[in-house]
């Protein structure tokens, strides 16, 4: 299939194929758009089936990350990359640094920055050869506890305050305390939100493959524990799904009993089609790239050299303005939330 004619295209600026036979490095590095700055977004190391799989998820994440930054009004465009194989095997110094030369030749154009597969060590190894890569830093955050360049408690933050408006305007509730949250997905960002969201009141239902977090998610927050494929069907106020994408959809949502989805997972919905559904269903959807947007925020402070972690904190926490507006602007219109956040985040790039 033709890149240009791919279903997921959306007039990509610029996609890279990039090579290393000595190290095996196979990446796919994809710009949307910089109308509005230079392109900053993760790189996800993923044993991908088939290219075309790689395709398609670099093309999907690379367009939300310049919606992403456009709803959290950063001066950033969008982009993603994405490293094909198992990071568990397949990863090592040389092929970061064949990575790293592969940013080098987009000139600053994209920015890479930790994702799925990959972490801040990675991150510093490719700064071995690129100055075009952020995350690595270390830092202090608003509390005044030293941490690494990590961009996950921001994420989580981030996440938490979307759920607490999605309650608020869905449910009427101020508080979380007494509702039932279903995480999918306990890595860096899933497990850190449930500890949020316990602190806040909430129950907890969890699933993950990671038998030790879930065990550790049991002792620690007295969550419920379910299979990865059993969490749809529990019964919960809020599904929160922390894995990867696609896992709302025609046969989720027949399972589905929550009145609210909001999670810090990349293209949640199967489809666009979906949103529409959700909507007629009376269901709350906070847009993904609008609820999951702390850690871009959390990474450009870093990247300019302005990280300044009171000024972090209150960017993160207006996630909950700009969720409650698309959640009331839908309600106006009629329309789908993911609908009217594409929409603003389209006004923003005019």
């Amino acid at each position: 299939m033709s890149v240009f004619s791919h279903p997921e295209f959306d007039h990509h600026e610029h996609i890279s194929f990039v090579h290393d036979e000595a190290s095996g490095l196979r990446a796919i590095l994809a710009v949307h758009n910089t109308r509005l700055g230079p392109a900053l977004g993760g790189t996800r190391f993923y044993p991908y089936g088939t290219d075309e799989e790689a395709i398609r998820d670099v093309l999907r994440l690379s367009r939300g990350m310049t919606y992403k930054s456009a709803m959290a009004r950063l001066p950033l465009g969008g982009g993603k990359s994405v490293i094909i194989g198992d990071p568990k095997t397949d990863k090592t110094p040389a092929l970061l640094h064949a990575f790293g030369r592969g940013l080098n030749a987009l000139g600053g154009r994209y920015i890479a920055a930790e994702d799925s597969g990959t972490s801040v060590p990675d991150m510093k190894c490719i700064h071995e050869v690129t100055e075009y890569v952020t995350g690595y830093h270390d830092k202090v955050d608003a509390e005044g506890q030293a941490r690494t360049g990590d961009p996950s408690p921001a994420t989580a933050y981030g996440c938490y305050m979307g759920i607490r408006a999605a309650a608020q305007h869905h449910l009427g509730r101020d508080s979380l305390n007494g509702l039932t949250v279903g995480i999918q997905g306990l890595g860096s960002v899933g497990y850190r939100l449930g500890r949020l969201l316990v602190g806040g009141g909430a129950r907890l239902i969890v699933a993950d493959v990671n038998e030790s977090v879930l065990a550790e998610a049991r002792e620690e927050l007295g969550a419920e524990v379910v299979s990865t494929e059993d969490i749809y069907d529990q019964p919960m106020d809020v599904f929160a799904p922390c894995a990867l994408g696609a896992t709302v959809n025609p046969d989720t949502l027949q399972r589905l009993q929550a009145g609210i989805i909001a999670g810090a997972a990349n293209n949640q919905l199967d489809r666009a089609e979906t949103g529409q559904v959700l909507h007629e269903r009376g269901i709350c959807y906070a847009p993904d790239y609008v609820i999951n947007a702390g850690g871009v925020i959390d990474v450009y402070y870093e990247q300019s050299g302005q990280y300044e972690p009171e000024k972090v904190h209150r960017h993160v926490e207006g996630i909950h303005k700009t969720l409650t507006e698309i959640f009331e602007r839908a309600q106006r219109e009629n329309k789908p939330t993911s609908e009217i956040a594409d929409t603003i985040a389209r006004e923003r790039l005019l």
